[in-house]
């Protein structure tokens, strides 16, 4: 599968997103991007050690902290975090998120090594990508992203 068929497969099939990073300042990327796709109707999971709640949903301090119910929910993980931080997320996606199906780095975030770890999982790996801007090319370009799908919001 090619990087455009992965990013439609990861938009359109996942509906629970951990956001790795997720600030609980409106006026960062990561808030703006999580309250977009959240406004889609996809679940955000906020994962902030910093945070108590963001975009009205409980923050956890990391990934482990996920309660398992909904960490067996999660399909995607979407980090806002450096480069160098990534791996040890990724290993920590991998052993708390039973049913993930990929990882996703922002702009300018690239990690060769988490990468490959993730795909020798099995996960789908999109990395320097905006899932905001795929989104919207996908949603009012492509056509293939569906519209809100729960009535509040997520």
């Amino acid at each position: 599968m090619d990087e455009r068929e992965t990013i439609r497969d990861l938009l359109t099939t996942s509906r629970t997103i951990a956001v790795v990073g997720l600030s609980s300042n409106p006026r960062k990327d990561s808030y703006i991007v999580a309250h977009h796709l959240y406004r889609y109707g996809y679940t955000i999971v906020p994962v902030n050690p910093t945070a108590g709640e963001i975009l009205g949903r409980q923050a956890y301090p990391a990934i482990s902290a996920i309660p398992p119910d909904l960490a067996a929910a999660v399909d995607l993980v979407v980090v806002f975090r450096p480069a160098e931080e990534v791996p040890e997320i990724v290993r920590e996606a991998l052993e708390h998120l039973p049913n993930l199906k990929g990882i996703w780095t922002q702009k300018n975030i690239v990690s060769p090594e988490a990468a490959e770890l993730a795909r020798s999982r099995g996960l789908a790996v999109i990395q320097d990508r905006c899932i905001r801007t795929q989104h919207l090319y996908l949603r009012f370009v492509a056509g293939a992203v569906p519209a809100k799908t729960s009535s509040d919001g997520g």
